[in-house]
């Protein structure tokens, strides 16, 4: 804070967050110190990349007023970070119930000993994108992290899968050779069925000429289950 005879001038300089071809404002507060009428105006030695708003008027006593300055979007990166523009805020007794209308550059002209307060305000950049914090471990070119004992068990597991299944898998040969196998097997119970077909037509020839009459109802039961077994057999094979 400054302090004058008048006005308490708060911040002591004025920073403007900065960024390229973006606006950018900060403000400052004009508080009157006095039981008089304070007229003020602020000058800067860069008109043109400065808006301030409002640039004169007037604080009454035991009041604040809030001045608001815009810096213009500007193209190109001042070298570091520096700046040499600078404010002037001038301040005087002004007559009791005088409005911002009344303000005019005689009122601060400094003869006829009026005391008049001047307090110059330089500019200050701040950046508005400080690099942000890398997280440890992710600079370019850091060790590998290292695997934890869990890790590690489930790589060897994801591995050791990966090297057996191929060998359960069966090559196209053995798949050919099993395929072959079981047709013979096939092949095999047809032919076995056939030759119990065969017996069994023989038996009932037999049975039918004896009219049965030479043979026990249990000869008969045993034959009638031995057609039951080989009707099963065909339908597994």
């Amino acid at each position: 804070m400054i302090t004058g005879d008048f006005l308490n001038i708060q911040p002591e300089e004025l920073k403007f967050p900065f960024e390229l071809r973006k606006q950018s404002s900060c403000s400052m507060q004009l508080a009157n110190k006095t039981a008089h009428y304070i007229a003020f105006k602020v000058k800067t030695t860069n008109p043109k990349k400065y808006c301030v708003r409002p640039n004169a008027g007037i604080v009454q006593p035991g009041t604040a007023c809030n001045v608001t300055v815009t810096m213009q979007a500007q193209k190109e990166l001042p070298s570091d970070m520096q700046c040499k523009d600078k404010f002037l805020l001038q301040s005087v007794i002004a007559p009791n119930g005088a409005t911002a209308k009344d303000v005019n550059l005689e009122m601060f002209n400094k003869e006829d000993g009026k005391v008049v307060d001047e307090f110059k305000l330089r500019v200050v950049y701040t950046p508005t994108n400080p690099p942000s914090p890398v997280p440890e471990g992710s600079e370019e070119g850091s060790p590998p992290r290292a695997f934890t004992a869990e890790e590690n068990a489930t790589l060897h597991d994801a591995v050791t899968r990966s090297l057996e299944e191929p060998r359960k898998k069966p090559s196209s040969s053995e798949a050919w050779s099993m395929i072959s196998k079981l047709t013979e097997e096939k092949a095999f119970a047809i032919q076995q069925n056939q030759k119990l077909h065969q017996q069994l037509d023989l038996m009932r020839k037999e049975i039918s000429r004896s009219h049965v009459g030479g043979y026990s109802i249990l000869f008969v039961g045993l034959i009638s289950l031995l057609g039951i077994l080989v009707g099963y057999i065909i339908k597994k094979t």
